[in-house]
């Protein structure tokens, strides 16, 4: 996905009916010639290694809204990246504002991290640590699979190309992680005017085990989505993150069903420190 950044961080159809309104009906679109094999095949690679480039170099820095959602609980948050490491405040909980207590809590928060950059170093480790697992997964997606070409299609944010992939038999997983890439099959959208991935889902056929089975085990049927868009300035994100699996790990059982959806990207400036964007979030969450 012609790279500028990767976002975890999260594109949303937006539907409009039209009622009582006579007119002509339209002509119908032109259908997009197919694409030969060869064409398909170079299209993805292109869109792959854009998303890898995209994921290694994160350029403009933005802010957005960040709605996470579970069974049992959903929070809003304000989130501002900077190159310390991204920085939140939780707006509210379960669709309600914080009351006086929550907001109290969360302004302590605040000034915490503000006299102690020990806390935002560590968050940007573990940010770090999460974009390292996402170029190794991105690395791995043009051998992991095999894509078939599926023909044009549109999608809420344009024209794109269709294409299927199931696992390769003869791709090695390198990590625990990349085993489940041997279990998954799906579908893969792109862009093919800004070499992009829009759309992915993919569909566990099979459990799969980590460390023989010991350290745990995924379900078959487990599932996940991913949306994105270009939300700024020819930036392009991650605007929508669906996954639904159940599984063990070690003695546990663990359902893991979660929605994030993201929004309301600005562009926010290049040297923005850490603390500034804290000053920003309570001025105007």
């Amino acid at each position: 996905m012609a790279a500028k950044t990767l976002g975890t961080y999260t594109f949303l159809p937006i539907l409009a009916l039209v009622a009582g309104v006579s007119a002509v009906p339209a002509q119908p679109p032109a259908v997009a010639p197919l694409l030969s094999p060869e064409q398909a095949q170079t299209l993805v690679r292109r869109a792959l290694g854009n998303e890898l480039h995209a994921a290694e170099n994160r350029s403009q820095l933005l802010r957005f809204t960040l709605l996470k959602s579970s069974p049992r609980l959903t929070t809003v948050k304000k989130i501002i990246e900077t190159r310390e490491g991204d920085v939140a405040r939780l707006i509210s909980v379960n669709d309600e504002p914080l009351n006086t207590a929550a907001e109290q809590k969360e302004q302590a928060r605040l000034t915490d991290l503000l006299n102690d950059p020990a806390q935002q170093a560590s968050r940007k480790q573990r940010e770090d640590k999460d974009r390292n697992r996402a170029v190794e997964v991105l690395q791995a997606l043009p051998n992991a699979f095999l894509y078939q070409y599926a023909g044009p299609g549109e999608s809420s944010s344009g024209p794109v190309e269709k294409f299927t992939f199931k696992p390769n038999p003869a791709f090695n997983p390198s990590s625990m992680e990349l085993r489940v890439l041997t279990a998954m099959a799906g579908q893969l959208w792109i862009n093919p005017f800004a070499e992009r991935a829009v759309h992915l889902e993919g569909r566990l056929q099979h459990g799969v085990a980590f460390g023989w089975g010991i350290l745990g085990h995924l379900n078959r049927g487990g599932w996940i989505t991913i949306d994105q868009a270009n939300v700024a300035d020819n930036q392009w994100r991650t605007v929508r993150l669906q996954l639904k699996m159940s599984g063990r790990v070690l003695f546990i059982s663990k359902t893991y069903d979660t929605l994030e959806e993201q929004s309301h990207y600005q562009l926010v400036p290049e040297n923005l420190g850490y603390r500034e964007a804290i000053k920003m979030l309570r001025v105007d969450p």
